[in-house]
């Protein structure tokens, strides 16, 4: 019985265009900007994430006992408050783990989730570099390609343009790094 629902919802037409192929990159980006004049009307705040990141470090590092409220980062009385508020009273969190679980979702509803192996170790070093470099990268520029790009484009900030600039060169750099010494 299942196997006759799933296999009539396969063969249904909407359930491909919504679901299985791809959607258009206009789709995706009338989309994203929907979603940060709600993020922007719901919470005060642009969209962020890699804040969010490092309030789910320092939840996990207080529950295991260190104090982080002396920490340049979260030195100010508003930081302070999102710790003292949890998880699930941060908006950042909240999207964050929407963001997380939609993305699961959609793989799943459209088949896709494949767990793959690892086939050389350099893959290894190269997923743990780019993604300590992309942290980094993340904290220093006060925001990452959503916070400092996305966010900051739509509020019409000059840093947001620059970050573009850079985005685009480091990706550049970024992928022949990865082609001469990763693959």
């Amino acid at each position: 019985m299942l196997k006759k629902f799933s296999e009539a919802v396969a063969k249904n037409e909407y359930y491909k265009l919504w679901f299985k192929d791809a959607w258009p990159y206009i789709t995706g980006a009338v989309l994203l900007s929907i979603f940060q004049i709600v993020t922007m009307a719901v919470s005060g705040n642009p969209w962020g994430v890699s804040t969010a990141f490092a309030n789910w470090g320092a939840w996990i590092l207080q529950a295991l006992g260190v104090s982080v409220e002396k920490w340049y980062f979260f030195s100010s009385e508003g930081a302070l408050a999102v710790l003292d508020r949890g998880l699930l009273q941060d908006p950042a969190s909240m999207r964050n783990i929407g963001v997380i679980f939609g993305a699961l979702f959609s793989v799943l509803i459209a088949s896709g989730f494949k767990i793959k192996k690892i086939k050389t170790k350099k893959q290894v070093v190269a997923a743990i570099l780019g993604g300590t470099l992309m942290g980094y990268g993340a904290r220093i520029a006060f925001g990452c390609n959503i916070g400092a790009f996305f966010s900051g484009i739509s509020v019409l900030s000059l840093s947001g343009w620059v970050f573009a600039i850079f985005i685009f060169l480091g990706a550049i750099v970024g992928s022949k790094l990865l082609v001469k010494y990763f693959m």
